[in-house]
């Protein structure tokens, strides 16, 4: 081969050696420019539902925070000064059934969403009143599909616990300590309200006090 020829043959290879490398070149960006695409689209994303997470958030303690301030429409309310604290080991003789504080047993009743099937002790449950439970009790009116209903709430809200109470006047009564609801449904929506207010609520004379590790018969 003549050395012009392996000139124009050494040439045509730098060529199409370059034009490879270019190629090469082109595909590299085209990935940096995917890569930093989808990156930002991913970043973007993440901060967005961070965004949504956080004023959801932000919105569900804004509609607690009303919910608290906000009076249940047919609630009883006592003086909470006026009930007594004591510890007692007798019986105790409330002036509301079922009472809703006042002197009790050292021994509160297991209330980190405890459903009872039978009557509880007034004194046990009164304890865990004053640890802010609150307290879901029905009598013989009641349905089978509401104490479903409510046995299913209460089990999935810690600091609560429900029992069976023949002896008083209302259909299903929530008592928290100082204050008391009673309606004649489960779907009553002030359900949710009161649970939603008084559940470790400002009424709460011993506020973060455990509901577990007490009585459960």
């Amino acid at each position: 081969m003549s050395k012009t020829n392996k000139k124009a043959a050494s040439q045509a290879r730098r060529a199409k050696i370059e034009e490879m490398r270019k190629v090469e070149r082109a595909r590299e960006r085209r990935n940096r420019i995917i890569t930093i695409t989808l990156s930002t689209l991913i970043v973007g994303g993440l901060i967005g539902w961070g965004g949504y997470a956080i004023n959801s958030a932000n919105e569900k303690e804004e509609q607690q925070a009303a919910a608290a301030k906000k009076p249940v429409r047919g609630e009883k309310t006592w003086d909470a000064k006026k009930l007594g604290r004591n510890h007692v080991k007798t019986a105790v003789e409330y002036p509301m059934n079922p009472p809703v504080g006042g002197d009790h047993n050292k021994a509160w009743m297991t209330c980190d969403g405890t459903v009872y099937n039978k009557p509880i002790a007034n004194e046990n449950a009164v304890h865990s009143l004053e640890h802010g439970a609150v307290w879901v009790t029905y009598n013989d009116k009641a349905t089978d599909a509401d104490i479903r209903t409510l046995s299913d709430k209460v089990s999935k809200t810690p600091y609560t616990l429900m029992s069976p109470d023949t002896s008083q006047s209302g259909t299903i009564t929530l008592s928290a300590w100082g204050t008391q609801l009673s309606v004649d449904k489960a779907s009553d929506p002030r359900v949710e309200q009161f649970l939603t207010k008084y559940v470790q609520g400002a009424q709460t004379p011993e506020l973060g006090a455990t509901c577990s590790g007490g009585l459960t018969a």
